[in-house]
């Protein structure tokens, strides 16, 4: 089994006016963060708004997906707090050759890590045929995994449960796990993790930051000096400064309308915090245009 691995952008969902999916442009959109330097994208994950995008409109942009060029090289987020519409989607998914999937326990309720290895169990007895990264993200689900968790869902599910985004970051210094791949949720954990063997990372603001961090990632493995991590680390503590959702959307509608549409509660950045994001990147001598960018 080939480890999963590289620079991977959580990314961006494209709407319409009318709020509704615009599905090729979604797509389009993370083609060309590959073409610009990811190893792959994470579709459908939280910068992706999955929890507020409806099934049937995730459902067309998989077979749209399971016809594009670099299909091998996408996640797919789950997004969904039912476990029988998370079995129903990823089936669908790899009716279509799409197996490989970013999931997060559900959101809301209170439980421990028995009821994870149940939760995820119970997926991978239902969809054998799929290839799961664990996403740790306690602060939207609630939920911060163990190591002993982990090491538990991959002794039991070795073929299945491959790696693991870390955006809690309690995780990736300390576990070790063969042939299994782990992924910060920062460019600011980027260098760091890589020298711990960690496999690289998925992160939301790959949207902005494909080419530099490739260029980080690539220059680990080469031995190259790394003129551009201060830099790359700086852009995205510019954006940390911000809902990383809203700041994405403004900061690509800047050079395409389309990314103003932004699904409530979510919303674009107050002016002042727009102006302040765009000051700071400015001061960084930081550009880089929307994937969709006319």
């Amino acid at each position: 089994m080939t480890k999963i691995s590289g620079i991977f952008a959580a990314s961006m969902s494209v709407l319409n006016s009318d709020l509704s999916l615009n599905v090729d442009k979604t797509i389009e959109h993370a083609e060309k963060l590959i073409e610009q330097g990811c190893h792959g994208t994470a579709i459908f994950g939280s910068t992706g708004q999955a929890q507020l995008i409806s099934i049937s409109e995730k459902i067309e942009l998989l077979n749209k997906l399971s016809i594009s060029k670099y299909k091998e090289k996408h996640l797919i987020g789950t997004g969904l707090n039912s476990l029988s519409e998370t079995i129903n989607f990823m089936k669908i998914a790899v009716s279509l050759k799409l197996n490989k999937f970013l999931i997060m326990p559900p959101a809301y309720y209170n439980y421990g890590d028995d009821e994870v290895i149940e939760f995820y169990s119970k997926i991978v007895d239902t969809v054998p045929d799929c290839k799961i990264i664990l996403y740790n993200f306690e602060k939207l689900c609630g939920y911060k995994f163990s190591i002993s968790c982990v090491e538990k869902l991959v002794e039991k599910f070795p073929n299945q449960v491959v790696g693991l985004k870390d955006s809690t970051y309690n995780l990736y210094e300390n576990i070790k796990i063969k042939n299994f791949s782990i992924f910060p949720g920062s460019e600011l954990k980027l260098l760091k993790s890589l020298e711990l063997g960690c496999s690289g990372i998925i992160t939301a603001t790959c949207n902005v930051t494909a080419e530099m961090s490739r260029k980080v990632y690539d220059n680990f493995f080469s031995g190259s000096e790394q003129l551009l991590n201060e830099k790359l680390c700086d852009v995205r503590k510019a954006f940390d400064k911000h809902n990383l959702i809203s700041g994405l959307h403004t900061y690509h509608s800047k050079n395409n309308n389309i990314y103003k549409n932004i699904l409530p509660p979510l919303r674009l950045l107050s002016k002042n915090s727009e102006k302040e994001l765009l000051n700071e990147l400015k001061d960084l001598n930081f550009t880089n245009k929307t994937p969709l960018a006319a």
